[in-house]
């Protein structure tokens, strides 16, 4: 299991991040290969400045990382991130039990 006392913080605004449909087209758009603003822009048929708010809070979730070259700034996926909440998930599905209920014998 996730032990760190970070990890919760992680997991929740990571989870929070991805809760927008917005933010998940741009996941997608990100999984193929880094994009400028202006590129995600066009795909996503958003203003800037909406889409800005939306790349912050992925970037504050750690989920997005920004890289300038010169006047544009280019997103790619931070798949660690993921992996923190891959994991989470995964601990869930391994410890719990899916199986019917089981009834107590006394």
């Amino acid at each position: 299991m996730v032990q760190s006392s970070l990890i919760p913080t992680q997991i929740s605004a990571g989870f929070h991040a991805l809760s927008e449909p917005l933010r998940l087209q741009i996941i997608d758009l990100l999984q193929h290969r880094e994009l400028c603003v202006c590129e995600l822009c066009e795909q996503l048929e958003v203003s800037q400045s909406k889409l800005s708010f939306h790349l912050k809070t992925l970037k504050e979730a750690g989920l997005v990382r920004s890289q300038q070259q010169g006047r544009w700034i280019y997103y790619s996926l931070n798949l660690s991130k993921f992996v923190v909440l891959e994991q989470y998930l995964a601990d869930y599905r391994r410890f719990s039990s899916i199986a019917p209920a089981r009834t107590c014998q006394q």
